[in-house]
């Protein structure tokens, strides 16, 4: 199937528009130059024309759901979300210049950044679990590295409510970091399939590939990675200095059985810490909030496919023209019946002629009483 190509950019008030960042299967994102305050933000916008309620019920999701979670150090931040002024769909998010989706392929990452990301996201998805919230979309390309080069949880837009499930909700996967249970459609996303996925994809930036996937050329198709992922055992890393600890934390994480693996990312997030402790380096801090301030999952509403948020019909500049006499009365009587500072300059114009005209008559009135007072009529 062909590449979908990026819709046109929005326009957008308070934002200017400066190259496309990428296209997804049902989104757009665009890079802007936000005007007040100065800064580069990521836009996420649907193509034009989309009324799928599937697609709108998912990107109003993910607008929820971040701005519920995005104060988190490792969740990416949202600022704003709206309606474009041709009525699309938009999330003004952080703009994060780097993510992991191939640099685990084209170079070899330490150990202990490797380990540090892992509980990192741990953290984030710790956090998302206690608000009642799953991603259900963990992998290397959904890990953003920000301008001060902090990995942080991006993409919410498949993710649901651990408490309200339905029959007819979106199956959705990414088959080399999905779960066995996911991958054979017996689940469409739990706490123990966040787990696997994480467990993969820290698998994959020790590994430099998927961890099922082969080097051999054509093994590597949807179905034939869907059907080992189903059957096989953890597959054993060709890393020498990835030590046996390690390997063992993400072999538990990745147990085919759900029963088996971490009951929590909490407890995966502890293991990475005392293997990274294991082997000389400080432990990374957990960026786990407390009970009392995580948010609930209550004003998400996952069946909301309506297109909410205030649509700029247009974008307001300045004018050079001067205004004109020929101004709308409407528009003057607006701005007059705004101004609390006093008369207006034309209301004073319209003053001074009947003041110049009173004053011409008083002093022809005092001419005549002198004139007629000293008898100088003829």
């Amino acid at each position: 199937m062909p590449k979908r190509l990026p819709a046109d950019p929005p326009v957008l008030a308070g934002l200017t528009y400066v190259r496309p960042l990428g296209s997804g299967g049902f989104a757009d994102v665009f890079l802007y130059a936000q005007d007040m305050p100065r800064r580069q933000v990521a836009v996420k916008v649907l193509p034009t024309g989309v009324h799928d309620a599937e697609v709108l019920r998912m990107f109003n999701a993910e607008a929820d759901v971040l701005a519920h979670l995005s104060a988190h150090p490792s969740i990416v931040t949202v600022y704003q979300a709206g309606l474009s002024a041709d009525g699309r769909p938009y999330i003004v998010m952080e703009y994060c210049p780097g993510s992991l989706a191939q640099r685990y392929r084209r170079e070899r990452i330490p150990v202990d950044e490797a380990l540090t990301i892992g509980v990192k996201m741990a953290s984030a998805l710790e956090s998302a679990h206690r608000a009642g919230l799953v991603h259900r979309d963990v992998k290397p390309s959904n890990i953003l590295i920000t301008t001060f080069g902090s990995p942080v949880l991006a993409d919410f837009g498949i993710s649901s409510s651990l408490a309200s499930r339905s029959g007819d909700e979106v199956l959705a996967m990414s088959v080399p970091w999905s779960a066995p249970e996911v991958i054979s459609e017996q689940s469409a996303g739990t706490i123990a399939s966040e787990v696997w996925g994480l467990g993969a994809t820290v698998y994959s930036l020790l590994a430099g590939h998927s961890p099922f996937e082969r080097h051999e050329p054509g093994q590597n198709a949807r179905e034939q990675l869907r059907r080992r992922i189903q059957r096989a055992a953890y597959p054993q890393m060709s890393r020498p200095d990835v030590p046996a600890g390690v390997e063992q934390v993400l072999a538990v994480a990745m147990a085919r059985d759900p029963a088996d693996r971490y009951p929590s990312a909490l407890a995966f997030a502890q293991a990475l810490r005392d293997a990274q402790h294991a082997m000389g380096f400080p432990p990374t801090p957990l960026e786990v909030a407390v009970d009392e301030w995580i948010p609930g999952d209550e004003s998400v509403d996952f069946s909301d496919a309506s297109s909410r948020g205030t649509q700029v019909t247009s974008v307001p500049h300045a004018s050079r023209r001067q205004q004109s006499e020929h101004t709308p009365l409407t528009s003057r009587a607006r701005e007059e019946d705004t101004d609390i500072s006093g008369p207006t300059p034309a209301a004073e114009r319209r003053v001074w002629p009947w003041i110049v005209v009173a004053a011409v008559a008083v002093a022809a009135a005092v001419l005549v009483i002198v004139a007629v007072a000293t008898g100088g009529w003829v």
